[in-house]
């Protein structure tokens, strides 16, 4: 059972958080004991297009549909909007004294536009030749190596995943294929499966920049 004043606490806090990060920052509580409309407050709803009284979202449907286990706090992940937006979020759940799982505060900001503001800031940080800045390499033991090769593939295209195009794509595999990734045992099943694309069309994105190069050499 739900104290009674856990409710209002978690209105307020939802309310200064709204307030601190502005109105790209959508703070939502919802009411586990109300499972077909569990929105019970929200500041910033024009974020998801959500308002009081909706249903629940798929996190919060996990969590009725699993509600004998026991679940952690999911931060700093990123979703998506159905138009698109790309937001960064995080979960935390919120027991009461017993130890149940009867409310789950949810904040979503939206970093569309800080997106492109990083796409921006790339460009203007380009050499005079136009080549990007210097590809950072870390010298780490082979367990972790190809962990950081995509971790630098990613940044090397300035976006996440999710707002990839195919060219970024093919720019971070082939980022990879140059720095030896490839060479790691099952490395190929790990980046096909990050980057979303079959195994045949990771070895396709490679084969375009052989290609690229013999055309080169034929010139």
């Amino acid at each position: 059972m739900r104290e009674e004043n856990q409710m209002e606490m978690l209105k307020q806090i939802a309310a200064g958080l709204a307030s601190q990060f502005g109105p790209n920052c959508e703070v939502v509580v919802h009411d586990l004991e109300d499972s077909d409309c569990t929105i019970a407050y929200i500041e910033n709803g024009h974020v998801s297009g959500r308002k009081v009284g909706d249903g629940p979202s798929k996190v919060v449907a996990e969590q009725l549909f699993h509600s004998g286990e026991v679940p952690q706090d999911h931060l700093a992940y990123l979703t998506r909007t159905p138009d698109g937006k790309i937001l960064k979020s995080s979960t935390l759940y919120i027991r009461d004294s017993g130890g149940k799982v009867s409310a789950i505060l949810s904040i979503n900001y939206d970093i569309s536009a800080l997106l492109m503001i990083e796409n921006a800031l790339s460009g203007l940080l380009s050499t005079a030749d136009g080549s990007a800045p210097a590809e950072r390499i870390s010298v780490l033991n082979v367990n972790d190596l190809l962990d950081d090769l995509i971790e630098q593939s990613v940044a090397l295209t300035g976006k996440p995943v999710a707002l990839m195009t195919k060219d970024d794509k093919v720019r971070a595999i082939q980022f990879l294929s140059r720095h030896g990734a490839f060479l790691i045992t099952k490395s190929g099943d790990k980046v096909a499966k990050y980057f979303g694309i079959s195994k045949y069309t990771l070895y396709s994105y490679i084969d375009t920049k052989l290609q690229e190069e013999k055309r080169h050499e034929q010139d």
